[in-house]
């Protein structure tokens, strides 16, 4: 089989109807090579002959009654290769004229005018009629009814074609059964597990009325304890009285698997980019029943070093080690408060060098931070799978120096603020989506404390649009804003290097709470033309010359810009930004077994005003990507170009990255899509 082409359709396209059929093409490897890796696809005229008709059957479950098949026509297309075209007639599609809801007559008002307005939500007077969304109304119909207390609903449905008049009549008959009431819940695999903890989490009461969605909700409760690795909550419908009829309570069958309560795990990473190359280990342990109760408790350790200065492109030879290192604690508490609420506490210790640039300077001193961070809060399923967290956290961070004199205006920095989290997660899988959507806000409000007060808000949203043939079409855009109060002013100053003589020790403070909780585009999850954090204002950090005051480093960089001389490492280093915008367009697309391929565009801006988004300063970059799959998530390589053009005007605050390799590309890696 070399090639299949479909002709005379309009209504559905060739990959809907390609997919309906056994008949395949030949795969090709990267799109074009035959027979290479994969094997020939062997064409059967039987299989033909019956895919024929397998596409008018499919074509009247989509609407089409009047289509025909006219001819598959096959033709040699070399030395032993065929080729197959597929001529359709489609005809008139058929289109719902009528639709009817029997059998609410006995139900309250209430109950009978949701009903009705499910089926409209799923059929629309005057659309094409098809199988598919006649099936989803009868199951939306059946569901609210069972949401009511009608465990014994029973719908019927009907569809009355008129072809001569292309008119669908549709009839549903709906047997709501009796009103019932939960009955006992038997709960069985628990094994060493509490029952009573788990009968909080399931929060389903003898007595209480029938609800489908009631049980759902309490089987994704129990599964969210972590220590399950399967869960079934289902009703006992084959309970009836003496006469033969429906009882009116319904017994509840909870069946669970209890998976292993304590684990280990080991490994082990490498990072290369234009910033830095570092090693690291992973080590942790977890216990899902801590002190019982199913409490969770979670110990992880990342020891490291950054081989320095090595980095991509040059990759100059290791002069020194710099340590690092990352010890995460958590706890969880399940059924705080209330049965689906989870207390959390989370504690981490963090080691790190602040590499700002790809540029090396001899001079600067190499600086570092000892971060320790604090929370506490609540976690919780708020609706479906809407999930919310509220907590409270303490950052401190303190630098040093791991070469070089430390800046005397540097401070032990401490930002403490209240954050609500909001996560609505309805994609088909979470490492490798193809289809759904996912929200995410985050509202963070620092001044409990702490040397920073501002408002920090960052909405972001994501799409997964299967189009056939596992090509997956994704989008992500978000947009963030920071409302600093008392820092910050000097930014935009130091950006556009317009004002002399700031205050040192205002600079040093400014940049300081900048890096903690400003916005910075560029990198592997965000624009992957740029490096870490190159899109966005860049100016003068004074901390890296320690030695300078002020009015020097503004002067002399002033001088070079005014000169339109190239400025050295220390008058262009990030500084952080209090408005963003990103978007990203991405076609992922199968390549060779595990190996797929992406083309994308990403776009992006950090602006040092606030509430300003800058339109004009797309940074556009395009590329392309390959992921090989794991069990933990693709393994990423992508390159992107930065287009010529559509970048950003020059000004004073643009940073302009070098070439890698002599080309405006960057190299990211990474494990997971990058959205």
């Amino acid at each position: 089989m070399d090639s299949i082409h479909v002709t005379g359709n309009s209504g559905l396209d060739d990959t809907e109807v390609e997919e309906s059929i056994a008949t395949r093409e030949s795969p090709r490897l990267f799109g074009l090579f035959q027979g290479v890796i994969y094997d020939y696809e062997v064409f059967d005229r039987y299989v033909l002959e019956r895919d024929l008709q397998r596409i008018e059957r499919y074509y009247r479950a989509r609407g089409f009654y009047h289509t025909h098949v006219r001819a598959g026509r096959v033709s040699s297309s070399g030395r032993r290769k065929v080729s197959v075209e597929i001529v359709v007639e489609e005809g008139p599609p058929t289109r719902v004229g009528r639709i009817d809801v029997h059998g609410t007559d006995s139900l309250s008002a209430e109950l009978a005018t949701a009903a009705e307005e499910e089926v409209s939500d799923a059929l629309d007077l005057g659309e094409r009629f098809e199988e598919t969304q006649f099936d989803t109304a009868a199951e939306s119909l059946q569901r609210i009814f069972a949401d009511n207390g009608h465990a014994y609903v029973r719908v019927r449905r009907a569809a009355d074609v008129d072809i001569t008049k292309n008119l669908a009549s549709l009839g549903y008959w709906v047997e709501p059964g009796p009103s019932v009431r939960l009955g006992e819940i038997k709960i069985t695999g628990l094994g060493a597990i509490p029952e009573k903890q788990v009968r909080r989490t399931l929060g389903l009461e003898a007595g209480a009325v029938y609800s489908q969605s009631d049980l759902e909700d309490a089987e994704r409760a129990v599964l969210d304890l972590g220590v399950f690795s399967s869960v079934s909550v289902r009703p006992r419908l084959e309970q009836v009285t003496k006469g033969g009829a429906p009882g009116e309570v319904v017994p509840i069958d909870v069946k669970l698997q209890a998976s292993r309560f304590r684990s280990v795990h080991l490994g082990g990473g490498l990072q290369l980019d234009s910033q830095r190359t570092d090693l690291h280990l992973v080590a942790g342990w977890e216990d899902r029943n801590f002190l019982g109760g199913l409490r969770s408790f979670l110990v992880e350790l990342v020891p490291g070093a950054v081989i320095y200065p090595t980095r991509l492109p040059d990759l100059e030879a290791p002069e020194r080690l710099l340590p690092q290192a990352r010890l995460r604690v958590e706890f969880r508490q399940p059924g705080f408060i209330e049965k689906l609420t989870q207390g959390v506490l989370r504690f981490q210790g963090t080691l790190s060098p602040v590499l700002l640039s790809s540029e090396r300077s001899r001079s600067e001193p190499i600086l570092g931070y000892r971060d320790l961070r604090a929370s506490a809060g609540l976690e919780r399923s708020v609706y479906w799978k809407l999930h919310g967290a509220l907590s409270h956290n303490v950052q401190l961070s303190d630098p040093f120096a791991y070469a070089g004199p430390l800046d005397p205006d540097l401070i032990t920095a401490v930002v403490s603020y209240p954050e609500l989290f909001l996560r609505l997660d309805a994609r088909n899988d979470r490492l490798a989506p193809t289809r759904g959507t996912y929200l995410s806000t985050s509202i963070q409000i620092a001044g409990v404390g702490g040397d920073a007060r501002d408002l920090k808000v960052q909405p972001e949203a994501r799409g997964y649009i299967p189009l056939g043939g596992r090509y997956t079409l994704a989008a992500r855009g978000t947009v963030g804003f920071l409302f600093a109060q008392n820092y910050g002013d000097t930014i935009a100053t130091n950006a556009f290097s317009s004002v002399m003589g700031l205050d040192r020790a205002a600079a040093v403070r400014d940049i300081q709470l900048m890096y903690l909780r400003g916005f910075f585009a560029g990198g592997t999850g965000s624009n992957r033309g740029y490096a870490l954090r190159e899109i966005g204002p860049h100016g003068e950090v004074p901390f890296y010359n320690p030695g300078q005051s002020s009015d020097g480093m503004l002067a002399n960089c002033g001088v070079l810009i005014a000169m339109n001389a190239p400025l050295p490492n220390n008058c262009n280093l990030p500084l952080g930004g209090f408005s963003l915008w990103e978007a990203s367009l991405e076609l992922r697309f199968p390549l060779l077994g595990p190996l797929r391929g992406a083309l994308f565009t990403d776009l992006s801006d950090a602006s040092p005003y606030r509430l300003d988004i800058r339109l004009n300063r797309p940074h556009l970059s395009a590329g392309f990507g390959i992921r090989y799959a794991t069990p933990i998530g693709p393994v990423r390589f992508d390159v992107g170009a930065r287009i010529p053009g559509l970048q950003a005007p020059v000004s004073n605050d643009e940073f302009v990255p070098d070439d890698l390799f002599g080309l405006p590309i960057a190299l990211s890696f990474g494990i997971g899509e990058p959205f």
